[in-house]
């Protein structure tokens, strides 16, 4: 069900798609399953999101398609750590290659210094990079139903599951809520930030993730840019917020987050 026709979202997934095959063509199923991820056993990002009264899921992203470069000084692995020792829940790594300047091989140089959960996000469209998540040492990761039908949702969750995986299911529009199992959903987030006009509701986030069940951890995206922000989050039900311009701007990405996680206990 792609929302956004004739988007940059819809760009990216055709793209996406041409990456998917060179990897495959480099790296086969078996290939991936021989890697050393596959022998780590998985964080859960549910069991790390529900440790707090409120969770940041803290993210390492260089670019976008509508900021441009956000962080020339992009060091993955010392803001991931920077992350961790700053109370992150868990770390957030882009690995899309073409509109954020992302690789997938930030997670393996990040996992040896990491001990709380890795989400790989991305635009994952096939199970094939499912197993190249957990392959290069991701806990979970994040699909985008704007992105998905149904039944595509319902595949990528059934390969994260059969290898471990956590999965964050990412939704923008109420109607979305259709397109997902929320009965075998753990984590969902909603998109504050219009996919069309870019803008920021975070009231609107936050009414479809409260019309969501009780055993679902929930998680808003996009558009937080203060400890008020957060407060106005705790405030209405929301567990925990996936936050990476916010904090990719400081000059300190983990003392930023230290600072906004001060008081939100």
């Amino acid at each position: 069900m792609m929302q956004a026709k004739g988007t940059i979202l819809e760009a990216i997934v055709r793209d996406t798609r041409g990456v998917i095959s060179a990897r495959r063509a480099e790296r086969s199923l078996s290939t991936l399953e021989s890697m050393s991820g596959f022998a780590r056993p998985p964080l859960s990002l549910a069991g790390a999101l529900a440790e707090p009264v409120f969770s940041v899921i803290a993210e390492a992203k260089k670019a976008s398609p509508s900021k441009g470069v956000i962080r020339e000084d992009f060091d993955v692995v010392s803001i991931t750590r920077e992350y961790q020792d700053g109370g992150a829940a868990a770390v957030s790594i882009l690995t899309e290659p073409l509109y954020f300047q992302g690789d997938i091989t930030f997670l393996e140089s990040c996992r040896p210094h990491i001990q709380i959960p890795i989400l790989r996000k991305d635009f994952i469209v096939d199970t094939y990079q499912i197993h190249e998540a957990r392959a290069f040492g991701a806990d979970a990761v994040l699909l985008i139903a704007a992105c998905l039908e149904r039944s595509q949702i319902a595949e990528l969750q059934d390969a994260a599951e059969e290898i471990g995986l956590s999965v964050l299911v990412e939704l923008y529009a109420p109607s979305e809520l259709d397109l997902v199992d929320v009965d075998r959903t753990d984590i969902i987030g909603v998109n504050s930030r219009d996919l069309h006009t870019f803008e920021v509701d975070m009231d609107r986030a936050i009414d479809v993730l409260n019309q969501l069940p009780q055993h679902v951890t929930r998680v808003a995206e996009s558009g937080i840019e203060s400890q008020k922000d957060g407060l106005h989050l705790r405030d209405n039900g929301i567990h925990a917020a996936l936050i990476g311009e916010y904090f990719m701007r400081e000059e300190r990405p983990g003392k930023a987050l230290a600072s906004f996680l001060k008081g939100l206990a």
